[in-house]
Protein backbone atom coordinates (compact mmCIF):
# COMPACT_ATOMS: atom_id res chain seq x y z
CA UNK A 1 0.00 0.00 0.00
CA UNK A 2 1.38 3.69 -0.84
CA UNK A 3 1.60 6.14 1.79
CA UNK A 4 -1.24 7.93 2.26
CA UNK A 5 -0.72 11.85 3.05
CA UNK A 6 -3.05 13.51 5.02
CA UNK A 7 -4.37 16.25 7.45
CA UNK A 8 -4.59 16.03 10.72
CA UNK A 9 -8.57 15.70 10.42
CA UNK A 10 -8.47 13.59 7.69
CA UNK A 11 -6.03 11.18 10.21
CA UNK A 12 -8.47 11.75 13.29
CA UNK A 13 -11.36 10.42 11.36
CA UNK A 14 -9.77 7.60 9.71
CA UNK A 15 -9.10 6.76 13.41
CA UNK A 16 -12.77 7.66 14.87
CA UNK A 17 -14.47 5.08 11.72
CA UNK A 18 -12.02 2.47 12.56
CA UNK A 19 -12.75 2.82 16.31
CA UNK A 20 -16.43 2.77 15.56
CA UNK A 21 -16.41 -0.40 13.06
CA UNK A 22 -14.34 -2.39 15.68
CA UNK A 23 -16.27 -1.04 18.94
CA UNK A 24 -20.03 -0.85 17.67
CA UNK A 25 -20.59 -2.71 14.32
CA UNK A 26 -18.21 -5.56 15.14
CA UNK A 27 -20.03 -6.41 18.11
CA UNK A 28 -23.21 -5.59 16.37
CA UNK A 29 -23.06 -8.17 13.39
CA UNK A 30 -21.45 -10.99 16.22
CA UNK A 31 -25.01 -10.60 17.92
CA UNK A 32 -26.97 -10.92 14.32
CA UNK A 33 -24.81 -14.07 13.81
CA UNK A 34 -25.29 -15.54 17.57
CA UNK A 35 -29.36 -14.39 17.32
CA UNK A 36 -29.64 -16.38 13.73
CA UNK A 37 -27.62 -19.41 15.00
CA UNK A 38 -30.17 -19.64 18.06
CA UNK A 39 -32.97 -20.18 15.60
CA UNK A 40 -32.16 -23.52 14.47
CA UNK A 41 -31.05 -25.35 11.32
CA UNK A 42 -27.96 -23.47 9.67
CA UNK A 43 -28.09 -24.73 6.23
CA UNK A 44 -31.50 -22.80 5.42
CA UNK A 45 -30.97 -19.47 7.12
CA UNK A 46 -30.36 -16.85 5.34
CA UNK A 47 -30.08 -14.91 8.43
CA UNK A 48 -27.24 -16.45 9.37
CA UNK A 49 -25.86 -16.14 5.91
CA UNK A 50 -26.92 -12.76 5.49
CA UNK A 51 -25.15 -11.74 8.81
CA UNK A 52 -21.78 -14.01 7.50
CA UNK A 53 -21.43 -12.32 4.51
CA UNK A 54 -22.19 -8.92 6.44
CA UNK A 55 -19.25 -9.56 8.95
CA UNK A 56 -16.98 -10.74 5.98
CA UNK A 57 -17.39 -7.24 4.45
CA UNK A 58 -17.13 -5.82 7.58
CA UNK A 59 -13.58 -7.49 8.33
CA UNK A 60 -12.62 -6.53 4.77
CA UNK A 61 -13.08 -2.87 5.13
CA UNK A 62 -11.60 -3.34 8.49
CA UNK A 63 -8.48 -4.76 7.06
CA UNK A 64 -8.60 -1.73 4.27
CA UNK A 65 -9.02 1.13 6.60
CA UNK A 66 -6.33 -0.31 8.96
CA UNK A 67 -3.85 -0.57 6.18
CA UNK A 68 -4.40 2.89 5.40
CA UNK A 69 -4.16 4.43 8.59
CA UNK A 70 -0.86 2.16 8.53
CA UNK A 71 0.62 4.18 5.69
CA UNK A 72 -0.74 7.14 6.62
CA UNK A 73 1.25 10.31 6.80
CA UNK A 74 0.14 13.23 8.68
CA UNK A 75 0.85 16.45 6.54
CA UNK A 76 3.00 19.61 8.38
CA UNK A 77 0.44 22.23 7.14
CA UNK A 78 2.96 25.04 8.57
CA UNK A 79 5.38 23.99 6.04
CA UNK A 80 3.30 24.14 3.04
CA UNK A 81 3.66 26.75 0.59
CA UNK A 82 2.45 28.41 -2.16
CA UNK A 83 4.80 29.03 -4.91
CA UNK A 84 4.16 26.00 -6.75
CA UNK A 85 0.75 23.65 -6.75
CA UNK A 86 0.97 20.74 -3.62
CA UNK A 87 -1.20 19.00 -1.79
CA UNK A 88 -3.78 21.39 0.51
CA UNK A 89 -3.39 24.35 -1.50
CA UNK A 90 -6.06 25.72 -2.90
CA UNK A 91 -6.44 26.23 -6.56
CA UNK A 92 -8.11 28.52 -8.54
CA UNK A 93 -8.39 27.70 -12.00
CA UNK A 94 -9.81 28.85 -15.35
CA UNK A 95 -10.65 26.48 -17.97
CA UNK A 96 -9.43 28.12 -21.23
CA UNK A 97 -12.24 26.89 -23.50
CA UNK A 98 -15.35 28.38 -21.85
CA UNK A 99 -13.88 30.67 -19.34
CA UNK A 100 -15.48 29.33 -16.41
CA UNK A 101 -13.36 29.09 -12.83
CA UNK A 102 -13.17 26.82 -10.32
CA UNK A 103 -11.37 26.55 -7.31
CA UNK A 104 -10.58 23.33 -5.68
CA UNK A 105 -8.26 22.48 -2.27
CA UNK A 106 -5.93 19.33 -3.14
CA UNK A 107 -6.44 16.68 -0.48
CA UNK A 108 -5.22 12.69 -0.25
CA UNK A 109 -7.76 10.54 -1.98
CA UNK A 110 -8.92 9.27 1.40
CA UNK A 111 -10.26 13.04 1.87
CA UNK A 112 -11.36 14.27 -1.61
CA UNK A 113 -15.21 15.58 -1.78
CA UNK A 114 -15.85 17.21 -4.79
CA UNK A 115 -18.74 18.72 -3.50
CA UNK A 116 -16.74 20.18 -0.61
CA UNK A 117 -14.57 21.43 -2.94
CA UNK A 118 -12.01 18.84 -2.22
CA UNK A 119 -10.45 17.19 -5.15
CA UNK A 120 -7.74 14.28 -4.77
CA UNK A 121 -4.07 14.37 -6.23
CA UNK A 122 -4.55 11.16 -7.69
CA UNK A 123 -7.45 12.51 -10.26
CA UNK A 124 -6.35 13.77 -13.91
CA UNK A 125 -6.76 17.39 -12.89
CA UNK A 126 -4.97 16.81 -9.56
CA UNK A 127 -1.89 15.11 -10.91
CA UNK A 128 -1.53 18.07 -13.68
CA UNK A 129 -1.83 21.03 -11.17
CA UNK A 130 1.05 19.50 -8.85
CA UNK A 131 4.11 21.71 -9.22
CA UNK A 132 2.81 24.21 -11.34
CA UNK A 133 2.61 27.99 -10.84
CA UNK A 134 0.38 31.08 -11.32
CA UNK A 135 0.22 31.57 -15.06
CA UNK A 136 0.62 28.23 -15.70
CA UNK A 137 -1.22 26.44 -19.05
CA UNK A 138 -1.63 22.61 -18.01
CA UNK A 139 -3.60 20.22 -20.69
CA UNK A 140 -5.56 17.18 -18.67
CA UNK A 141 -6.62 14.62 -20.33
CA UNK A 142 -9.85 13.52 -19.10
CA UNK A 143 -12.16 10.90 -19.88
CA UNK A 144 -14.16 13.45 -22.53
CA UNK A 145 -11.16 14.34 -23.86
CA UNK A 146 -8.41 17.23 -23.56
CA UNK A 147 -9.00 20.35 -21.10
CA UNK A 148 -6.67 22.84 -20.96
CA UNK A 149 -6.94 25.13 -17.47
CA UNK A 150 -4.67 28.65 -16.44
CA UNK A 151 -3.94 28.50 -12.91
CA UNK A 152 -5.24 31.36 -11.70
CA UNK A 153 -4.57 31.66 -7.69
CA UNK A 154 -2.54 29.41 -5.12
CA UNK A 155 -3.53 29.79 -1.71
CA UNK A 156 -3.91 27.97 1.71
Amino acid sequence: MATSYMTEEGYKKLSEEINFLETVKRPEISRQIAEARDKGDLSENAEYDAAKEAQGLLEAKIAQLKDVFANARVIDESKLGTDVVQILNKVKIRNTKNNQTMEYTLVSETEANLKEGKMSINTPIGKGLLGKKVGDIIEVTVPSGIMTFEIMNISL
